[in-house]
């Protein structure tokens, strides 16, 4: 496979097409159900995040506020 050809030929499609190219990808990884082991640190941060939310499930934005707080940043 010539990576740059395929590379080129992609960027040659529309952006619609592009899109549905992606989804057919990341379906198709999602299909084989390949799972990258976590390193201790990310497993550590994630189960950190689980404790934080159960300990404070009040502690949520909606998506909503989550959007306003972003447009507050600029």
């Amino acid at each position: 496979m010539n990576i740059t050809a395929t590379l080129n030929e992609i960027a040659s499609l529309s952006i619609e097409e592009r899109i549905d190219l992606v989804q057919a990808i990341w379906d198709g990884i999602a299909a084989e159900q390949i799972y990258l082991d976590l390193t201790e640190t990310q497993k550590q941060e994630l189960d950190r995040r689980i404790e934080d939310s159960e300990a404070n499930p009040e502690n949520v934005m909606t998506w909503e506020e989550i959007k306003g707080y972003i447009k507050e940043q600029k």
